[in-house]
């Protein structure tokens, strides 16, 4: 039975606009509906078509202009981070020391845990991200606190505990028995659980010898149709450290490689720096490279080349990396990685970018049966943009040639929403059907 009735301006996609023409990978209603039945999609499209099916009990919310889309997905942030975004003036090695391992070595304390997993969920939905895939701290405790907020609220979400043995402060290490058992014991607690998912997270192979990440290997074989989450290629320190770590090994893919950790469920952060038989290593395994671009703006890191990992076959997610990366919203992170692509002389258009965080990100999260997509069967989290939020966004819509064709002016729209838009523009979230509180946590 229809519980739930939407209408507005519905932008969903079925296929990519960087390799299908847009009128076939755009599906747009200019007034459309959405009929949800029990947290899924029950139909979409016109509402001349669909409103004969909404019964008489069910109110039709009517979001007038505004767009309905899908719920925004970040496939790369950090949930302990929320207090050193912002942090000032270090590149990444240093900027762990100084400012993001203190802030872990809190998460060992239960309360604190939940209170912040409380305001970052929060934070997330009130930027219009609905599934992210979120690193916690070393702590078990830290993971239980995130996976419980996130069961509350009823949210697709993908986490899991930190990895590291080495190079950290001892207050943060584990070891490789240790961290395979906990994270086994988390694993077989959450995942699958509802709409939670189970990431194996060794932070990165500068922080975790060769028995952990054996041992890390060993949890992917052992439950493959987990995630792994970690970070590759950021930095050039970073990169020289791994290749004094680990002599043996070709580049920084092959040790990652070499202990079972790449494939199709594998998100790589960042993957700025990366050799042609990196690539090559990234390809045939079906991992996923994820652009990071505030991050990598802020940290120094560098510029992600998407050409050039698009023409080798590597999948491609986009996310914001809080806290390095430096807004929680993926309407800027999408802006700012439309800015690198510049500095490079590629193109990004705006229905590219919002393909990237809907249907895209869905995909390599290999979700995109699922989620991203406004279509019959799919979960209902969604959200609601205006692309006039603010004097200065409406100022500019209002100047859009209203003589374009229809997906031109749309496209405008998209693109003012991903440059000038943020928090402001979202306002409204449902997440499996339901709507949220969007007040500041």
């Amino acid at each position: 039975m229809i519980q739930r009735a939407l209408r507005g301006r519905v932008l969903s996609f079925c296929g990519d606009p960087a390799l299908l023409p847009v009128d076939q990978a755009v599906q747009y209603w200019h007034d459309g509906m959405v009929l949800i039945d029990d947290g899924l999609i029950a139909a979409v499209g016109a509402v001349g078509d669909l409103r004969m099916h909404v019964p008489a009990a069910v109110a039709v919310e009517d979001h007038g202009e505004r767009l309905i889309l899908p719920g925004l997905i970040d496939p790369h942030i950090h949930y302990p981070q929320t207090q050193v975004i912002a942090s000032y003036g270090a590149q990444l090695i240093e900027w762990l020391h100084r400012y993001t391992f203190p802030a872990e070595a809190a998460y060992g304390d239960p309360e604190f845990a939940a209170t912040q997993a409380r305001f970052f969920v929060s934070e997330m939905l009130r930027n219009g991200t609905t599934t992210a895939a979120v690193f916690c701290s070393v702590h078990p405790q830290s993971v239980e606190a995130f996976f419980a907020e996130s069961a509350a609220r009823n949210t697709r979400m993908i986490a899991g505990k930190v990895m590291m043995d080495r190079n950290a402060p001892a207050g943060l290490c584990d070891n490789a028995e240790r961290s395979y058992l906990e994270s086994e014991a988390l694993l077989r607690c959450w995942h699958g659980r509802g709409r939670q998912l189970y990431a194996i997270t060794p932070r990165f192979a500068v922080t975790s010898g060769e028995a952990q990440l054996t041992a890390a290997g060993a949890l992917k074989l052992a439950f493959p149709d987990t995630y792994v989450q970690t970070h590759m290629a950021e930095n050039h320190d970073e990169i020289a450290e791994v290749q004094r770590l680990f002599p043996r090994d070709e580049n920084y893919a092959a040790v990652y490689r070499r202990f079972g950790l790449l494939g199709d469920r594998s998100l790589l952060g960042h993957c700025i720096h990366l050799s042609d038989s990196e690539l090559r290593d990234l390809n045939e395994t079906g991992s996923v490279a994820v652009f990071c671009p505030t991050s990598n703006l802020f940290l120094g890191s560098g510029l992600f080349d998407m050409a050039r990992v698009r023409a080798a076959g590597v999948r491609i997610g986009v996310a914001s990396d809080v806290g390095g990366g430096t807004s929680y919203s993926m309407l800027r992170t999408a802006g700012e990685a439309y800015k690198v692509l510049q500095l490079q002389r590629q193109s990004w258009p705006a229905f590219s970018a919002f393909h990237a965080i809907t249907r895209g990100n869905a995909g390599v999260l290999g979700l995109d049966q699922v989620i991203g997509s406004v279509a019959v069967g799919y979960e209902a989290d969604l959200i609601v943009l205006d692309p006039a939020a603010t004097p200065a966004m409406r100022h500019r819509r209002d100047a859009i040639r209203l003589d374009l064709p229809e997906l031109d002016r749309l496209a405008e729209e998209l693109f003012l929403l991903m440059t000038l838009g943020d928090d402001r523009a979202v306002r409204t979230v449902y997440v499996a059907g339901v709507p949220q509180n969007l007040e500041i946590a």
